[in-house]
């Protein structure tokens, strides 16, 4: 896979503010979806060691500018008691690798330091972490009934990779009933037009595009 540092920590705002004005110029808005933490759980996908350290196989540059915007969610969320789940891609072998072991030559081993989280993301008492063998963070993985127990109807996405796990995960949530909200300055992956493309594609069909300081003015009026 080969990553490009699209995006630093010190051009992630303008970077931001330029996704959001072309999302918003191609997408209508929908002010009758509002974001609310009592009713969001927050989703921190795959920031595994594989993907966002740089010593990781697949190691992704955006997702060091993206990191500190995730840490500041998970702040809020944790400050305001509301739902934070995470995923944790690996594999056992070359049995539960299925379409992704044929379409790549490689694949996460879930019994090697690289499928580990980052240290930074350790979850907390109460916290779930949910391991998945594919794109999908709901396929499989029970994350849909822990949602629905602790009655939120809405989800945040962060992590990674933009296209492929995080808005394969959003669909997913959508075809399931909940409400989607994404940050654009919340995930990263390996190209900058890749990564608006999905933003754009995702507002389009089933996600709010935000920015995390837009959800965090959100957590401070809650």
């Amino acid at each position: 896979m080969r990553a490009e540092p699209y995006v630093t920590p010190d051009t992630l705002p303008v970077r931001t503010a330029a996704w959001l004005e072309q999302v918003r110029g191609a997408v209508a808005p929908r002010p009758w979806l509002r974001l609310d933490p009592s009713r969001c759980a927050l989703l921190v996908v795959d920031m595994n060691r594989y993907f966002a350290h740089p010593d990781g196989a697949s190691y992704l540059p955006a997702s060091a500018a993206v990191l500190p915007r995730i840490l500041s969610l998970l702040g809020a969320w944790r400050e305001l008691g509301a739902p934070v789940a995470f995923t944790r891609h690996g594999h056992r072998g070359p049995g539960d690798a299925g379409m992704l072991g044929r379409f790549y030559r490689g694949w996460i081993r879930a019994d090697q330091p690289e499928a580990e989280l980052l240290p930074e993301l350790s979850p907390r008492e109460g916290e779930a972490v949910f391991p998945k063998t594919t794109y999908d963070a709901f396929l499989g993985t029970g994350l849909e009934s822990w949602l629905q127990a602790r009655g939120v109807d809405q989800v945040l996405i962060t992590g990674v990779l933009t296209q492929m796990c995080c808005e394969t995960s959003a669909r997913a949530a959508f075809t399931r009933g909940f409400e989607v909200y994404l940050p654009a300055d919340g995930t990263a992956t390996t190209h900058e037009a890749t990564h608006l493309c999905s933003l754009t594609g995702l507002a389009g069909a089933v996600a709010v595009v935000m920015s995390t300081e837009e959800v965090l003015a959100t957590c401070a009026r809650s």
